[in-house]
């Protein structure tokens, strides 16, 4: 194994450049690259997190709902139960209408107020807004709620949309995770277009993520940690000085693992000395997942939606469907 796996991102990248570092070859890149750091770790018999130059093995949490399919109860149960392990921040998606978005940001407000009399609130809406509806509609939130940042309010490669809602709303501007390496990054960072960069295993593993993060840190600018499967990118998010705080969502992707060493405490994601990244893999799991079922309809469960940047107006409940 090549002592610099930074080397070895580059070459799977360059060996693809035809083809362009996208989709299932993002993926298979960024699987490698994550597994090259788990081995290296191990092989130093130390949790990745020492390995990738970390001071203490821990990162901040923020709670995140991913979608709109959670009722109010549901919605209030789960930041209830992610602010009793201390998470005193919460992020949920917008752009339904403007009633049914200010009652869920406030009922995520108020969950999360058993924690912190002012939490950190944030709000995505996976591109679905034009540069000016962003600043039109986001301005009327702020009326109501203090937002911490504004997530993908214009489309992931449209910096100079980006830089306008930037400068247009309170909140600041968060971007980048949808983009797969530093260079679909740089133009973000270079033109001002973002005040927060997401950063993830897709911007090509952890190698990857951690070239997204230093260019950032070089801009004085902070990263947010992606969500991921037993917050395994916990160990690259400990390491880096600019890093604010992590997203965390309910289990549910970890099938395929018997156990990972790390736990919330506090509103910290904390990482324990298990070597590498500290996940054991079921082979009898991984097996069962090869035949599993799917008893539901197939489709992307997150697609942009019908007329996305095309409204001048507030849609009405209803007026909009899913694609």
């Amino acid at each position: 194994m090549r002592s610099h796996i930074a080397t070895s991102r580059t070459e799977m990248a360059d060996w693809v450049h035809k083809g362009n570092n996208e989709g299932a070859v993002n993926a298979a890149i960024s699987a490698i690259d994550v597994a090259l750091w788990d081995l290296k770790a191990k092989i130093n018999n130390e949790p990745l997190w020492q390995t990738l130059g970390a001071r203490e093995g821990r990162a901040k949490a923020y709670a995140s709902d991913i979608g709109y399919n959670l009722s109010d109860d549901e919605l209030h149960d789960f930041y209830s139960r992610m602010a009793d392990m201390g998470i005193d921040g919460g992020k949920i998606k917008i752009g339904l209408n403007m009633k049914d978005d200010l009652r869920r940001i406030g009922i995520m407000n108020d969950a999360l107020r058993k924690v912190k009399n002012r939490p950190y609130l944030m709000i995505d809406t996976n591109e679905y807004w034009s540069p000016k509806q962003a600043i039109r509609y986001i301005s009327q939130i702020e009326q109501h709620f203090d937002i911490f940042w504004a997530e993908e309010p214009a489309r992931r490669w449209d910096y100079d949309g980006l830089r306008q809602v930037s400068r247009g709303i309170s909140a600041a501007v968060a971007s980048g995770e949808n983009l797969n390496d530093v260079g679909q990054m740089y133009p973000l960072i270079s033109q001002q277009a973002i005040d927060v960069a997401n950063v993830g295993v897709g911007h090509s593993g952890i190698t990857g993520a951690r070239q997204v993060a230093n260019m950032c840190y070089a801009y004085e600018l902070p990263v947010t940690m992606m969500n991921c499967p037993a917050n395994f990118m916990v160990h690259l998010a400990a390491a880096l000085p600019n890093h604010n705080m992590m997203e965390v969502v309910d289990p549910g992707r970890e099938d395929a693992f018997e156990s990972w060493d790390n736990h919330i405490e506090d509103g910290w994601i904390v990482i324990g000395n298990a070597p590498g990244l500290g996940i054991n893999l079921n082979d009898d799991k991984i097996s069962a997942l090869q035949s599993i079922e799917l008893n539901r309809k197939p489709g992307f469960p997150f697609p942009r939606r019908e007329g996305a940047g095309l409204w001048i107006k507030d849609i009405e409940p209803g007026e909009v469907s899913w694609k």
